[in-house]
This record gives C-alpha cells, sequence and structure tokens, in this order.
C-alpha cells in the first residue's frame, strides 16, 4: 500500500510538471472559477460605465446640450428609474427652489403689483411621475393621447419644494403667472388639480389658445412674456422643467431650470 501511494505521487506529479502530457481533465483546475469571478468584475465595470455614460447623459440633457432628443437611451432605463425614484431627484428638486427663494428674498420689489415670478405647471408645480412611471419613465415616445387621460383625472401631485416656493414667492408680494403649454380645453381640469395640490392665489393661468397650438413652446412662452411687459409687468422670476420654458425672448430677470430627464419640450 505504501508504495502504491508513492507510485500514485510521483505519478501525479509528473502530470503536474508535464506540459506536454498535461490533461485538465485528470487534475481539474480553478480555471472555471477564474473565468466566473472575471465575468463578475467585467461585468460591474460594464455597469459602471454605463451609469457614467448616463450620468453625463443626464448633466448634458440639464445643461440643455443635448437636444433634440424624444426618449431615454435605452440603456439609461434603469440609471433614469433610480434617479427618479431615489434621493437624488428629490435633493435637486429642493436645491432648485432653495436658490429660487434666496434670490427672491433678495429681490426688493416696486410695490406696484408689477413684479411676476412665473411657474410652469407640469413637472415644475405639479409631479407627473405616476403617469410616467407607466410608461418607463421617458423611455417611450411620448403620447398626446394617453398624457391627456392623465391630465384629465386631476391627480397629479405637488411637488413639494415647488409648492413651499410658490408659497414663499407669494409672500413676499410677487404677482404669480402660471405659464403652460396646456390646452385651454384643459383649463377647468387643471385649475382643479391645483387647487387639490395647495396651489392658489394666483394672479393669471395662461393656456395655449387655439392660434398658439402649432407654435413651438419657446416661441408660444417668449410671446406670453412679452405681452406681460407690454402691460407693464416686470418679469423677475421664471421656473420651468424644460429651457423652452426659460429661454427666448422677454426671459426673466433669473430664471431656475428644474431637473426633468424624462423628455425634451422645444
Amino acid at each position: 500500500m505504501k508504495c502504491l501511494k508513492i507510485f500514485l505521487l510521483f505519478s501525479l506529479l509528473s502530470v503536474a510538471f508535464s506540459h506536454d502530457t498535461f490533461d485538465s481533465h485528470l487534475l481539474p483546475r480553478p480555471l472555471i472559477l477564474e473565468y466566473q469571478e472575471n465575468t463578475e468584475t467585467q461585468s460591474k465595470e460594464l455597469e459602471d460605465e454605463i451609469r457614467l455614460h448616463c450620468a453625463s447623459w443626464r448633466f448634458s440633457v440639464e445643461a440643455n446640450n443635448v437636444n433634440p432628443w424624444k426618449t431615454i437611451p435605452e440603456e439609461c432605463a434603469e440609471y433614469v428609474k433610480d434617479y427618479l425614484k431615489g434621493r437624488a431627484y428629490g435633493f435637486d428638486l429642493e436645491r432648485v427652489s432653495k436658490e429660487a427663494a434666496v434670490y427672491a428674498k433678495s429681490v426688493e420689489l416696486n410695490g406696484d403689483g408689477k413684479d411676476v415670478w412665473i411657474f410652469d405647471i407640469d413637472d415644475t408645480l405639479l409631479s407627473n411621475l405616476p403617469y410616467y412611471a407607466d410608461h418607463g419613465y421617458g423611455l417611450e415616445v411620448f403620447d398626446n393621447v394617453e398624457f391627456d387621460k392623465w391630465v384629465e383625472k386631476a391627480m397629479a401631485p405637488a411637488i413639494k419644494s415647488s409648492l413651499k416656493l410658490y408659497e414663499e414667492v407669494l409672500s413676499l408680494g410677487f404677482k404669480v403667472f402660471l405659464l403652460t403649454g396646456r390646452t385651454e380645453g384643459k383649463r377647468k381640469v387643471t385649475v382643479e388639480n391645483l387647487n387639490n395640490a395647495g396651489f392658489r392665489d394666483w394672479h393669471k393661468l395662461i393656456l395655449r389658445s387655439a392660434d398658439d397650438l402649432e407654435k413651438l413652446a419657446t416661441i408660444y412662452k417668449s410671446e406670453k412674456r412679452s405681452e406681460m411687459e407690454k402691460e407693464g409687468y416686470r418679469i423677475l422670476g421664471n421656473s420651468g422643467d424644460q429651457w423652452s420654458d426659460l429661454l427666448g425672448t422677454s426671459v426673466s430677470l433669473r430664471s431656475f431650470k428644474l431637473p426633468n430627464p424624462m423628455y425634451y419640450i422645444p
């Protein structure tokens, strides 16, 4: 038995150190385990790379460097979902409102009722996240018919940080104008939703008339701001989730862009 053990030992050693006669079936080595660990590492690296790519894409969207676009990149679906459902989106919203409030408090109003703050409505005052949760958080091409069904429910909740800013702006003495891309046909349901969400005491609610339907948002909102100025109003602040809420002509003294990686409106 001792001789047999010695024989087997020398046999194994000879196989182990002989490259010509080596057969992996005789001596299982941890090659498969090493391959699995390497795959996991590569998968993690790929996942990190995608998240970096998507974070860069979102930054470019918010900076208005990426336009126009119709849907979020397919590989960024989970990233955008995690951002919107996680703490980061809430922090970003709060940061915008806090900075806007600091500015609002620093402005010396004229006291003649002509100092104006403009708010967009959708995803600026009212959150449409419940709708977009059912539509891939921007992964699907925007569907006007489906979105109108959501609007008719008048169930959009308030963005809490925006509601706080809204109330602060009113308390400071600003006239509040609500300037939305919604159509006149949605006035009643929009007022209902705003009131239910806690928004009240605005000076004027402006919606698209039949003559405005074919206009790009940037042009439509610029024209409405121009009309305000012609009436003697001074536009000191403007809050919106789209650059088309803020750019164009007759722009406000300060504008505040809320984050929105779900869709782009020109």
